[in-house]
């Protein structure tokens, strides 16, 4: 094996766990893929004789990318009209592993990605490093150019406004299904009341169509509102959702054929629908794929 087929194939080992990190910090497989590749173009315009430890190399490449990355959404994101939501993780229902998903859920659920989205690029990229990845401070300091101090400064506040913003979801797979069933019930038969007993008083539903008229609209917040929202504007819908999981938790793909087009995430917590995230931007629909 040449010295550049050992490079790629130690490269290809590093991949997922790459991907992993650029999704946490940006929340779109698309600019996930985009910062991975730009690692593996960087890899070769470097020495790599010269890297000691190639998976930490590649992965403080992929997060300086990735902070670029999030710090030019940041000035993008006052023109962004409408919630801001990620791209969705989509699995069909009957694949899931209950275990395997409560784990991604754990660390890229819809809820947490947009709480995440809510930090700074400095304190994501602190976070996402230290608590999901484990990297040391001393690591992380020099991508946000900070003291190892100010890096741990960082991921602490990043992780007390977590802490404070995102839901402790239903932990139970079968029991998330149950609700959104039973939401997916009361939306087909326009029951009103029945859609009541299964949304949180305090339920917050947000739209991401792409950030553009018409589809832009601020979060809607409250049990009545969302239930009128959902039978006037979603009825019609409700007969072409299929059950499947969205980033590790129960949601549904509405789809007329083999195309979505739309995916809702929900945030479940104590049995009632805290959250609902309906993403129907096309362009964070193009990696769904969708079974017979």
């Amino acid at each position: 094996m040449g010295e550049q087929d050992s490079l790629t194939e130690e490269f290809e080992r590093h991949r997922a766990n790459l991907r992993a990190v650029a999704y946490r910090m940006l929340g779109s497989l698309s600019e996930a893929d985009d910062a991975v590749q730009e690692a593996w173009l960087r890899l070769h315009r470097s020495d790599s004789g010269a890297v000691d430890n190639l998976g930490a190399w590649l992965t403080t490449v992929v997060a300086r990318v990735a902070l670029d990355m999030l710090r030019a959404r940041r000035v993008r994101g006052e023109e962004y009209l409408g919630s801001w939501l990620p791209e969705p993780i989509v699995t069909a229902d009957a694949d899931a592993d209950p275990e395997e998903e409560a784990l991604l859920a754990d660390s890229v659920g819809l809820a947490l990605l947009v709480v995440l989205d809510t930090l700074s690029p400095a304190e994501r990229l602190a976070f996402v490093l230290h608590d999901m990845f484990g990297m040391p401070y001393d690591e992380i300091a020099p991508v946000v150019e900070r003291t190892p101090e100010a890096a741990r400064q960082l991921a602490s506040r990043a992780r007390r406004r977590v802490r404070g913003a995102a839901p402790s979801p239903e932990p139970d797979l079968a029991r998330q299904r149950e609700v959104v069933s039973a939401f997916l019930a009361a939306s087909r038969a326009g029951d009103f009341d029945a859609l009541l007993a299964v949304l949180d008083p305090d339920v917050v539903f947000r739209i991401d169509g792409g950030g553009v008229p018409p589809r832009a609209r601020p979060p809607l917040v409250g049990a009545e509102p969302v239930a009128r929202r959902v039978l006037e504007r979603g009825s019609g819908f409700a007969p072409l959702a299929r059950p499947a999981i969205v980033n590790g938790a129960a949601g549904l793909v509405v789809a007329p054929g083999r195309k979505p087009i739309a995916v809702v995430g929900f945030t479940i917590e104590r049995g009632l629908i805290v959250g609902i995230d309906l993403i129907a931007d096309p362009r964070k629909l193009e990696r769904v794929q969708l079974g017979d």
